[in-house]
């Protein structure tokens, strides 16, 4: 009883706006025994993927995982993480190692915001950006809490997440007990918008991260109207953009205006280590939703280095560096695919600096294989986390990271042992 009572006196905290999904976990808890419940997948058509709550086991939701450092010895070489391998541009440093850590940065961020948005595009009708909706954050993991909790006080019932996809989407939803649903596609996406009436928030990456794929603007465009149409929230993760090595950013400005849109260059900048970003709030919003996901946010969301790390992202030296980092990882590309190709590696096509690959090994074996790598220093990816077992996910790194990988690959037995063929 007293956990039940613990239970329901969270909720209650937590979830108090009217119509809020959560109120049917509430409901849920009565009917449990025991006060646990236990997330099971139920599989259906055309991509989809849904998550449902049962008795039975822990309440805990799962922790996300993610590529980078582990509780294992220090990695020599990365293959893990998405972060750029090369090393950030002087300006950047310099502005990080002169942050104001003596003091509380200024707690409304405003001259941060206030340049963003002097430096964000235009929208589509030539009007620049209100500093109103430019957010602070401590980075897209933060964002996306805070927003997947704001979605849930104002009405969302469930949410929407890419499959393959950043595990962290799927996490803040299931820690606060609304349901989530899965799709493989734009056209899956738009069929389970359709067949399913409950008004959601719905997540998008692009491009999109574990596989590095882009959508085309007509999928985009028919996504956004159809969201309009019900009221649904689009939140759009754009962490990769910046390293985008192929073509063009797709998303149509009138459509990113209509999206809560996730920036973070501290990928980009290969400073994964400092938590910040900017959370851009639909053109549409109203004041009371973002004065909602304002006041979500702690105290100093943002550190000293992160204001200063993206105040310097702004400069113009930094946007053209960028230029000649993504030129310098086309050439490194080429070659770690080339080479993986020769060892018989399936690879999937990309137009970021990552993609999925699955080893010409049983997928039994990879497991293992990925724990040799690991003792020698390297580590990849392990798909198994994005329901892709017997694939990895792999970043680009220089070459004599490179040789690296595919020295110690032959050593622990990665020769080629069947034949691959190419997901449809």
């Amino acid at each position: 009883m007293a956990c039940l009572l613990a239970r329901l006196v969270n909720l209650a905290h937590v979830f108090m706006a009217p119509g809020c999904a959560c109120v049917h976990a509430l409901g849920q808890c009565f009917m449990q025994r025991g006060c646990v419940m236990r997330l099971g997948w139920k599989r259906q058509s055309s991509g989809i993927l849904q998550v449902a709550a049962s008795a039975g086991a822990s309440a805990a939701a799962p922790v996300a995982i993610h590529g980078g450092p582990d509780n294992g010895r220090p990695i020599e070489f990365d293959f893990s993480t998405n972060a750029n391998p090369l090393q950030a541009p002087p300006a950047v440093l310099q502005a990080v190692a002169k942050a104001q850590r003596h003091q509380y940065p200024d707690p409304s961020y405003t001259a941060l915001c206030t340049a963003w948005a002097a430096a964000a595009d235009r929208g589509s009708d030539g009007a620049a950006m209100a500093v109103g909706r430019v957010l602070t954050t401590a980075g897209s993991s933060e964002a996306i809490r805070r927003l997947s909790l704001a979605a849930a006080q104002r009405g969302r019932r469930q949410v929407w997440v890419p499959e393959p996809g950043y595990g962290d989407y799927r996490a803040a939803a299931q820690a606060l007990g609304l349901p989530v649903r899965g799709y493989a596609s734009a056209q899956a996406l738009l069929k389970g918008l359709r067949s399913d009436g409950a008004t959601a928030l719905v997540w998008l990456n692009e491009p999109n991260n574990p596989t590095g794929a882009s959508w085309p603007a007509e999928e985009w465009q028919a996504v956004a109207d159809l969201a309009q149409t019900q009221g649904a929230w689009l939140a759009l993760d754009r962490a990769y953009e910046p390293l985008r090595l192929l073509g063009s950013d797709p998303v149509p400005a009138p459509v990113a205006e209509q999206c809560w849109q996730l920036m973070t260059p501290n990928k980009a900048l290969g400073l994964t280590g400092i938590r910040a970003g900017m959370l851009l709030a639909p053109r549409s919003a109203p004041a009371a939703v973002l004065g909602a996901v304002t006041a979500l946010a702690p105290s100093w969301v943002m550190s000293a280095e992160g204001v200063s790390m993206l105040q310097a992202w702004l400069l113009p030296e930094t946007q053209g560096w960028m230029v000649q980092a993504r030129q310098q990882l086309r050439l490194w590309q080429v070659r770690q695919r080339l080479r993986l190709d020769e060892l018989g590696w399936l690879q999937l096509d990309t137009v970021t600096p990552f993609w999925l690959a699955r080893p010409p090994v049983p997928v039994a074996d990879v497991p293992r294989r990925l724990e040799l790598l690991r003792d020698a220093g390297i580590k990849l990816r392990d798909a198994r986390s994005f329901g892709m077992p017997g694939w990895l996910r792999l970043s680009t790194q220089p070459p004599a990271a490179q040789d690296a990988l595919f020295a110690a690959w032959a050593q622990v037995g990665g020769q080629r042992s069947h034949r691959q063929e190419r997901p449809a």
